[in-house]
């Protein structure tokens, strides 16, 4: 199982867009959460240390996460999605977007066998 979380600025529209569409993927566990102060789920420790993958929406995101949980992202993998703040929750293009760009580093199982 790999444990991916998702963190935006508030936590209302894009982490929990990302949270819900991985879900259904198997082998992945999702959480979201927000690095600004008065964010539906501020990011905790907890959270930083649960997480095999964390992704970013911005590079201001990955900025603070670094300052504020540095102690805590040794050997993690963080990766910028560079999505800015214009989408609505499971906004089509916004889910489109996410797939393209958090799907390539998620390993999925092929829908059909491989050739022999």
């Amino acid at each position: 199982m790999t444990n991916v979380l998702f963190v935006c600025s508030a936590n209302r529209l894009r982490s929990p867009t990302a949270e819900q569409v991985f879900s259904t993927w198997p082998g992945i566990e999702t959480d979201s959460a927000g690095i600004s102060n008065g964010a539906d789920v501020l990011l905790s420790s907890e959270q930083v240390a649960w997480a095999d993958i964390i992704f970013v929406m911005e590079k201001a995101h990955r900025n603070k996460l670094n300052r504020k949980f540095r102690s805590n992202l040794n050997g993690k993998r963080v990766i910028c999605l560079d999505i800015p703040d214009d989408y609505e929750f499971m906004d089509p293009m916004l889910v489109r977007i996410l797939e393209s760009r958090v799907g390539r580093f998620l390993s999925r199982p092929a829908s059909a066998p491989p050739e022999p």
